[in-house]
């Protein structure tokens, strides 16, 4: 049976989506993004939660590609970069390094997001300077049966065209008074049909959605965790991405993405409060039995990273190698981290915190 061919449609001109069930589903979608906004203003230090959330988010969005890596690979990993990596851990934290590019360039392209940032953030994932397809011949098919799905764009210059409509749309408000959350299914859907890069389309679209929350100020830093909602229903998830493009079935789509932003708000504030617990609970331990080397920094350093060395605790404290050293053993001593060597080098774990991860993964 063939498909019906697609048409990639204006989205500006598409009728109104806000059904009964889709505004239902943006009332609970928006109440949980703001309670997440309003929570991770309370942590002190915002890198806290942009190094581990986005990791987190790296660490899944590549999992939905069938990367799979462990949290501890990817935290010895960095901790320890001259140790040799496995090929999923350098995707995962090309990942991770893709979507901050992005995000500092929303940032200082004034919440524009641009070609330049998207191919941008495409080079880092792939670790090399290709761009949008530049040859015919992509087709995608189904993993488990090969049946051709879905055949986007072919045309260099039709693809470059698709991509400046879909940012005109992302980047100019005006052009429709939607939801921006509803917005955010259109965008991510027309991005994966439009699929303008040869590999990599999927985490690319993925990081598009987090920009664009944050673009539109529902976020102030790039924190939903979203993935993860997408990598628990995964075939639902590219059964409705085909639904539209043979039946025109929005709203099971929109749905789908609203309800997966609620779930993924909810489960990211839990993680941040439960992060905030443990931050509150070693602040007072720390007072309490080390206040010799109690500071706001030092507590900063060991959530920001879960697993530290004496060379970030140098840096983050402004103290000498020697002194830091000296703090994280006295810290090991009284059980607030462990410690662990390879080889030559010393490193220290906040057990709580990675088990928090590891929970919620």
């Amino acid at each position: 049976m063939l498909r019906p061919v697609y048409l990639l449609p204006d989205l500006a001109a598409l009728p109104d989506l806000e059904t009964p069930k889709v505004l239902k589903a943006l009332i609970a979608a928006h109440k949980s993004l703001a309670e997440l906004k309003g929570r991770a203003e309370i942590i002190p230090n915002q890198g806290i939660l942009i190094d581990s959330l986005v990791l987190q988010e790296a660490k899944v969005s590549s999992e939905i590609e069938n990367i799979v890596t462990t949290q501890d690979e990817l935290f010895r990993a960095e901790l320890l970069p001259r140790n040799p990596e496995s090929a999923a851990v350098k995707e995962v934290t090309h990942y991770r390094d893709a979507l901050l590019s992005g995000f500092r360039a929303l940032k200082e392209q004034r919440n524009i997001i641009s070609n330049t940032a998207i191919t941008d953030m495409f080079q880092i994932l792939k670790g090399h300077s290709g761009g949008y397809r530049q040859t015919p011949g992509t087709v995608l098919r189904n993993d488990r049966t090969g049946e051709n799905v879905y055949i986007p764009p072919q045309d260099k210059r039709a693809i470059e065209q698709a991509m400046d409509k879909l940012l005109q749309f992302i980047n100019e408000d005006s052009l429709s008074a939607a939801d921006p959350l509803l917005k955010m299914a259109l965008i991510h859907h027309q991005f994966e049909s439009i699929h303008p890069f040869s590999d990599g389309n999927g985490r690319i679209g993925r990081i598009l959605n987090i920009l664009y929350v944050t673009r539109t100020g529902l976020l102030d830093i790039p924190i939903l965790y979203l993935s993860r909602a997408i990598n628990s229903s995964k075939d639902e998830y590219y059964r409705l991405l085909q639904g539209v493009r043979d039946k025109g079935e929005w709203e099971p789509w929109i749905l789908y993405i609203l309800n997966a932003v609620d779930k993924t708000a909810q489960a990211t504030l839990k993680l941040i409060e439960h992060m905030r617990a443990q931050m509150a609970a070693m602040k007072k331990r720390l007072r309490e039995e080390l206040p010799h080397l109690y500071s706001q920094d030092l507590l900063n350093n060991m959530f920001r990273h879960p697993y530290t060395r004496t060379e970030y605790m140098a840096k983050d404290l402004k103290k000498s190698r020697q002194t830091a050293a000296k703090y994280l053993d006295e810290l090991a001593a009284k059980g607030f981290v462990t410690k662990h060597t390879i080889g030559r080098n010393n490193y220290y774990i906040n057990e709580p915190l990675v088990r928090l991860f590891y929970d919620n993964s």
